[in-house]
């Protein structure tokens, strides 16, 4: 009978976690959870690790801890080289309402000139608000005033 090929063996991953204290990894059915009244909840490694956290010890202090290591720059060798940021480069594109001399024009404006345009450009605005207000109250003055017969009867 011929032989069925089993697939690659599978490494079995163990799920760790990191202790409050000493940052040391915490394997399964190891360590101790602490739940404080505010539902803060801390893993500990051992009983070392949670009389020493709540004595109020700092961890970088104590040289067998991860965070001394990492304090004190023990694991040198972890050091990764840092990516060369690259320079952007300005792209001119046109947008939607503007081509790309329109831009260019208006970018070589000065100051004074941009103000007087933009100046121009709001009295333009207000007038045209105020001739619309004028006629609008020329139409409400022109109209006849109807007068309506009071009602007879009571409350309702």
């Amino acid at each position: 009978a011929p032989r069925i090929p089993l697939s690659p063996r599978v490494a079995m991953v163990l799920k760790t976690e990191v202790c409050r204290f000493s940052g040391l990894k915490i394997y399964p059915g190891h360590g101790m959870r602490l739940t404080k009244i505010d539902c803060q909840t801390y893993l500990f490694l051992n009983a070392k690790c949670k009389r020493l956290f709540n004595l109020r010890l700092r961890p970088a202090k104590l040289a067998w801890t991860a965070f001394y290591r990492k304090a004190h720059k023990k694991d040198v060798t972890a050091d990764v080289a840092r990516k060369k940021k690259r320079s952007v480069k300005p792209n001119n594109r046109s947008l939607v309402s503007a081509s790309l001399e329109v831009i260019q024009k208006r970018r070589g404006e000065k100051t004074e000139v941009r103000a007087a345009a933009r100046d121009a450009a709001l009295r333009e605005i207000k007038e045209r608000t105020r001739k619309a207000k004028d006629t609008k109250k020329a139409a409400v003055k022109a109209a006849p005033v109807k007068v309506t017969a009071a009602k007879k009867g009571g409350k309702r």
